[in-house]
Order: structure tokens, then C-alpha cells, then sequence
């Protein structure tokens, strides 16, 4: 009787699966433009044979949230014997490293000779105590440095001191600004890594070697203030995402052994534990009402704008907040493993699905900054040597060319935006698994949808039940609820409950079945007190040859209606019929007529017959129905749409329709929350109910890919524009600065217009 009877195996690229998630809140770094990347998580396996003593050690790094300190790690750890692999979370600032060394201070020493602390999060033995927390830098060497710069300026515009006392000004001024920028610079190039460090070193060591002191000044102060904006700027991003873990209390109230009522720590509570939860109080964890009854807002987990009713056999998650009566729940999941956590962490692992635009810019970054440091080394050179040009204007305008043609808002601009995207798609209640699904969402022009639990509410009811042989017409009840309770289809249990109900009225006991199969599609099949009988749909009804004209009438006049049919059958012929009609959800016509004003076509696929297939189909407003499928004519219709150059969606539980979900470009996974392997296996989980989050869905990922396209057009334009006045000699390098500053902000600013309610 389901529709489909495997489990969603995701495609080699998906996220991956959840782990326990562990979150840590991070104040801002002025570190490089690039520390926009902070939230791309990513693993690198290296060269080394995998050996059976491998252990995974994990380091807290402050000052590695960008790709530059990423990939000078790699290079190092790379190079160091019997680490085997690496595992980057910028989000949280995180290195995992799988290795088979005796302890990790040869790890730690590599690192530090990178300029960068690695506290070890589970200490090891032979690891030193992990030092605390850096302070927040203080304000005063950014004034001093900036105070020096427009001095230097300024006594040199006018001339009203000699040139050393310039140079003296400018070079306090580049000490108290630039010290870091240099420090990193330098450890760059000693790693042959030309990063933005490395660049703005070259550029300003140049201007003080031709006598430009105080634009050196002012390009190093303009530089760091640029850090420094871009990091707080982006931090808002990543505290997007990072600020989730905040809405779970830090204690519940729980109840003792002896009856009485403690406040506990929420991470110290086990499962099975008694909780109270009073209005007004955030619930802790998630968990099962066992008594009370109250309106809970679920908004952090589902979007949902409306309070839900819970009452007695309800869930509620961590995170939400309890509006009106008291409540008192078992507690299902720990702190870590709490639906809330798990969104978070599948947020964070999404980044590492980074999408098609950001490694397209990304393996461009890589040619390009090389190629920028060849040319600025041509205009320097060629000019002078070849066309008897000074080489005092050439070599300047070469520092220049390096300070514009910088690729940080190039770099900055996809990032911020995907991560900005991921964060405002779970606050509407939409966990999308990565960036490369939220950019290809706008591409999709046809839909196809499953029917029972994502347009119908998946709960149907028994309405008729009819007698086809007189001598089982008192066994038939009992018979279809011992084979129908053994399957966990929603139409297997609507026959179930009305044929319980039947027993318990009756009296009588419930059969044992033996030998219980389920047959995919079809139905479930068993033995009952030694006879063999079969309770399935009409498709098993024909495969076992026992079907006549004049129950074919009787199944097309209810199918006509829109009702499932399902027959009980011994090896004679059939002894029962049941029909059973699920309703549709409310929302279900609203989504649809979104979805086509978006001008996506839909489809419902089903193993319910055609005649409800269609019924249902033409109550909501679907353009096309196919009923009566298996698993794998699902998935036919999903090749065949395929093959008419159609970009498809499919939308199923998350774990049914497993083959159509996978083929599809995107699959959507309806009702997700607290729902372990939905969260994992979708590729979009919609947290609750509502098919209308998927034009939702489709709206944000139009809007994110505009913005992504605007804001590389943005960069590029600019860049080019600026090459040109650079080479017509008239941008100066605090110009060049302000440029650079300006297109990388502007980025920031159009990515994080996504987080906009």
C-alpha cells in the first residue's frame, strides 16, 4: 500500500550526515577582506595511507577564519609526516586533523610558526594548557596610525616641516596600523602564498622605497580600517547562524527522584527525564507532552507565524516558547542532538557544499592574484627598460595596480551571500543542506510532488467498508487490523484504527500474524491461524489473477471519488472492501498557484490509482497526475522530464520515494522537524507542514542569485574601470584603497539584504 517502500540514499555531493553539534561564540577579528569565508567548512585529505591508530585531534584557532590562513595551514600541515587529513570549520574557527603521532605538539609548533595559536579542544597529555581567550585589541594604535597618516599628508602638502620629519610621522604611522598586516605578509611569502597580506606588504614597502611615506601611511591605515569594517560587517552574517543556539535556555526546571522540582543545566539533563516548562519560559529540550496543554511559537524551528496547540502525545522542541499553559514533557533528545542543534550544525555543514559560483570565483582567484603580480611587475619594468619611460611613474603605478586589483570583493562576494541566504531560509523554516541548492533553486521549472503527508495531511480515514464474502463478513475487521498494524502506511492505519475499533466493540482478541511481507507498491501479505491472506491495493488484486467486471465496477465507482481502495483476500477471491479518502491540506492549493505564478509547472506522482490521483490533482490546481506508480515508475517520470530539457524538483517525506528524490535536482523533505532522517537525507527540509515554503524557497534562490550576479558584476566593473585610470596615471594609491574598500563593503551590504525580514 505505500506509495513507496525504499530509503532516501543521498548523491555523493550532499552535506554531510549530522553530527552533535558543539557551538562557539566568537567576538570580531580585523583580520584579512577574505574573513568573509569564515563559514565554509571543508575537508582536505592528503596523501598519507590512512593507518589503523589514526586519531582525530581538534584545535580552537582565532586568528583562522578566512581561506588565506586556510590554505597556509594546509601547505604546512601537508608537508608534516603522519598527518593523513584535515578538516577546516572557519564558522567556529575549528582545524580537525587525523593523525597517528604520538601527541600533537609537532601539530601545534607548525602552526604557531604560522603566526597563529592552536588550542587544543580535548587536551591531550602531552599538550601544553591552552592559553586564553586574546583581548579585544585595543582602539588607540588604529588613531595613533590614522592621526600619523593625515598628518604626514598634510605637513607634506604644505610643506611645513623637512622630508624626515615626514618620514618619521608616516613610519610611526604604518608601526602602529600595520604591524600584523606585515607580520602576516611575511609569513605568506616565506610560504610562497601571494594572499591580500602579501600584496599590501609589497605595495607599501614600495612606496616607502620610491618616497611616497605618506601614502604608504594612508594605504596601510585605509587597509586596516577596511579589516576592520569588513569583519564586523560579516560577523553579522555568521552571528545569523551562530545566534540560533542562543534561543535554547541555559537551565530547566526538572523533576527529582523524590518528587521535587530542581533548575538544572539544559546539557547535564538526560533523556527520559521529567521536565516543566511555565508560560512565557523558552522550552530547553526537545521532548514528549506528558501532561498539560498549551500554545507553543514555533517560529525558530518551523517559520510557522501562527502558535501550534499541543496537548498530551505532542512534540515540542528546543527553542520554542511556551505562550499560555504549563506544560510538563519527557525529554526525547539531549542538548546536542535537540532538532535546534541539529539545524544549526546542518547549517554549518551546508557551507561546505559551496555553490557554483563561489568555486568558479574561487579557482579564479587563484590564477588571477599570480597574474595581477606578473603584470605589476611588467608595468614596472617594461616601461622604463623598453620605452624610455621614468621609472618613478611606472614603478608607483605598479603599487597601484597591486592595491586595485586586489580580488577581496571579488572573493568576498559569494560567500556573504550564500551564507546570508542559508540563514534567512531557516528562520523562514527552510533547512537548505548547501550552498549549490540554494543557487540552483532558481532554475527549476517543474515541480513533481508526492500526495500523501506533503499535499494531503497524510491522515486519512476509513469511509466504506463493504462485505464481498458473507461467510468472513464477521472475520474480515479483525483480520485487516492484525495486517494492516503491521505496516506504518497512513492508509494501512486509517483501516487499522476503524477495524480496531471493530474488535474492541466486539470483544474479541487480536489475531497473531506470521510470515508478514510487504510488498512494495502493492500491499503486505501473511498468515493467520496457518491460512495465507493479502491486503493490498488493485494493482496486487490483478497480480494475483482475482479480479472479475463486476468488482472492477465497484473499485472505479469509488476511486471515481477520490478514494483509496484497498481489498482483503484470502487465496479464493476477495472478502472485504475497504475505501479510505485523505483530506488535502489547506495550504496545498495556495502552493500550488504560487509555484505557477513563478512559472514552475507541477505533477503529482502516487501509487494511489489514477482516478484519485486525479481527483486530487484537479482539487488543488496540479497540471498533471500519474497514479498507480512504483518506486521506479517515480523515478521514470522523473528521467522522462529530464530528457525534455525540464530542471526538476521532487517532493516527497524525505524518506520515501527514494530513487525520484535522488534523481531529482533538488528534493524537498516535507515536515522535517524532529524528524532525524529527513533533516540528514533531503537536500531542502521543509520543517513543518506548509508546501507554500517551497515557492518561498524559490523566491530566495532568485534572489540570491541576482545578488550574487550583481555583486561579481559590481567588483569586475570596477576593477576594470580603475585598471584603466591606473594606467592613464592618475589614480594614486589611497584612491586605489578607497576603491577596493568601497566595492568590497558594497558586497557585504547586497549579500546581507538577504537577512532581511
Amino acid at each position: 500500500m505505500s506509495d513507496s517502500l525504499h530509503t532516501h540514499k543521498p548523491e555523493a555531493d550532499h552535506s554531510h550526515k549530522l553530527q552533535p553539534v558543539q557551538t562557539h561564540q566568537h567576538g570580531s577579528h580585523g583580520d584579512s577582506c577574505c574573513a568573509s569565508k569564515a563559514a565554509a567548512p571543508s575537508l582536505i585529505k592528503l596523501n598519507e595511507t590512512p593507518t589503523a591508530g589514526a586519531r582525530l585531534s581538534s584545535f580552537r584557532i582565532e586568528a583562522m577564519d578566512c581561506p588565506t590562513e586556510q590554505t597556509l595551514i594546509q601547505n604546512k600541515l601537508g608537508k608534516l609526516a603522519g598527518v593523513q587529513q584535515l578538516e577546516f570549520n572557519l564558522i567556529n574557527r575549528v582545524l580537525g586533523v587525523t593523525h597517528d603521532l604520538p601527541n600533537t605538539l609537532p601539530i601545534i609548533d607548525a602552526i604557531k610558526s604560522l603566526g597563529m595559536h592552536a588550542e587544543p579542544m580535548e587536551q591531550d597529555a602531552e599538550a601544553p594548557a591552552s592559553s586564553p581567550v586574546p583581548a579585544k585589541k585595543p582602539w588607540w594604535p588604529l588613531a595613533l596610525s590614522g592621526v600619523g597618516a593625515l598628518a604626514a599628508e598634510l605637513i607634506h602638502f604644505t610643506n611645513a616641516a623637512p622630508n624626515w620629519v615626514v618620514a618619521v610621522i608616516a613610519l610611526i604611522s604604518i608601526l602602529s596600523g600595520g604591524l600584523s598586516t606585515y607580520k602576516k605578509g611575511w609569513i605568506a611569502l616565506k610560504n610562497l602564498n601571494l594572499n591580500i597580506n602579501a600584496l599590501m606588504s609589497i605595495a607599501v614597502t614600495g612606496a616607502i622605497l620610491i618616497g611616497q611615506w605618506p601614502e604608504a601611511a594612508m594605504v596601510m591605515f585605509l587597509f586596516t580600517v577596511a579589516e576592520l569594517i569588513e569583519a564586523r560587517s560579516l560577523d553579522r552574517a555568521r552571528n545569523a547562524i551562530g545566534g540560533l543556539m542562543q534561543m535554547t535556555p541555559e537551565q530547566a526546571t526538572v523533576q527529582q527522584a523524590d518528587g521535587s522540582w530542581v533548575a538544572q543545566p539544559v546539557k547535564n539533563i538526560e533523556l527520559g527525564a521529567r521536565v516543566r516548562v511555565r508560560p512565557g519560559e523558552r522550552i530547553g529540550l526537545d521532548g514528549e507532552v506528558l501532561s498539560g496543554n498549551s500554545t507553543i511559537n514555533q517560529a525558530p524551528i518551523t517559520g510557522e507565524s501562527l502558535p501550534v496547540e499541543k496537548t498530551i502525545g505532542d512534540k515540542v522542541f528546543a527553542g520554542t516558547i511556551n505562550q499560555s499553559g504549563s506544560l510538563e514533557y519527557t525529554v526525547t533528545a539531549e542538548a546536542s542532538h535537540s532538532t535546534l542543534a541539529r539545524i544549526i550544525h546542518a547549517v554549518e555543514q551546508a557551507q561546505g557544499a559551496r555553490a557554483p559560483t563561489q568555486r568558479f570565483v574561487d579557482a579564479f582567484s587563484k590564477i588571477y592574484t599570480p597574474a595581477v603580480f606578473i603584470l605589476a611587475l611588467a608595468v614596472a619594468v617594461i616601461p622604463p627598460l623598453f620605452m624610455d619611460a621614468l621609472w618613478f611613474d611606472w614603478i608607483y603605478r605598479a603599487l597601484v595596480l597591486l592595491v586595485v586589483a586586489c580580488p577581496c570583493a571579488l572573493v568576498i562576494s559569494t560567500p556573504v551571500t550564500i551564507v546570508s541566504g542559508l540563514a534567512a531560509a531557516a528562520r523562514k523554516g527552510i533547512l537548505v543542506k548547501g550552498g549549490v541548492y540554494l543557487e540552483h533553486g532558481h532554475k527549476l521549472d517543474y515541480l513533481a510532488l508526492d500526495k500523501t503527508g506533503t499535499l494531503t495531511h497524510g491522515k486519512p480515514v476509513q469511509t466504506d467498508y463493504l462485505s464481498l464474502d458473507p461467510t468472513a463478513d464477521q472475520t474480515a475487521p479483525a483480520i485487516a487490523a492484525a495486517l494492516a498494524g503491521r505496516s506504518d502506511h497512513p492508509v494501512s492505519l486509517a483501516i487499522a484504527d476503524a477495524a480496531v475499533s471493530a474488535v474492541v466493540d466486539n470483544q474479541r482478541a487480536p489475531l497473531i500474524v506470521d510470515n508478514f511481507e510487504a510488498l512494495a507498491g502493492r500491499g503486505v501479505r501473511g498468515e493467520i491461524n496457518g491460512e495465507l491472506y493479502h491486503l493490498g491495493n488493485h494493482r496486487l488484486v490483478e497480480d494475483l489473477g482475482l479480479c472479475s467486471p463486476a468488482l472492477e465496477e465497484q473499485l472505479f465507482a469509488l476511486e471515481k471519488q477520490g478514494k483509496s481502495v484497498v481489498l482483503l483476500l484470502d487465496k479464493s477471491g476477495p472478502l472485504a472492501l475497504f475505501a479510505v479518502a485523505d483530506t488535502v491540506k489547506a495550504s496545498s492549493r495556495e502552493a500550488i498557484q504560487q509555484l505557477h505564478e513563478l512559472g514552475i509547472k507541477t505533477l503529482m506522482l502516487t501509487g494511489d490509482n489514477v482516478h484519485t490521483a486525479q481527483a486530487i490533482a484537479a482539487h488543488v490546481g496540479i497540471d498533471q497526475a500519474q497514479g498507480d506508480l512504483l518506486p521506479t515508475d517515480k523515478l521514470q517520470a522523473i528521467e522522462t522530464l529530464y530528457a525534455q530539457g525540464h530542471r526538476v524538483g521532487m517532493v516527497g517525506d524525505g524518506i520515501n520515494d527514494a530513487p525520484a528524490l535522488a534523481r531529482a535536482e533538488i528534493g524537498f523533505a516535507m515536515a522535517a522537524a524532529g524528524t532525524d532522517t529527513a533533516i540528514e537525507t533531503a537536500d531542502v527540509a521543509l520543517m513543518d507542514d506548509d508546501l507554500r515554503k517551497i515557492p518561498a524557497f524559490i523566491r530566495l534562490s532568485r534572489q540570491t542569485s541576482s545578488i550574487l550576479k550583481q555583486n561579481i558584476a559590481l567588483a569586475l566593473v570596477i576593477k576594470v574601470i580603475f585598471l584603466g585610470v591606473t594606467f592613464a596615471g592618475i589614480a594614486t594609491m589611497w584612491m586605489a584603497v578607497f576603491a577596493d574598500m568601497g566595492v568590497s563593503l558594497l558586497v557585504v551590504f547586497n549579500g546581507l539584504r538577504l537577512l532581511r525580514k
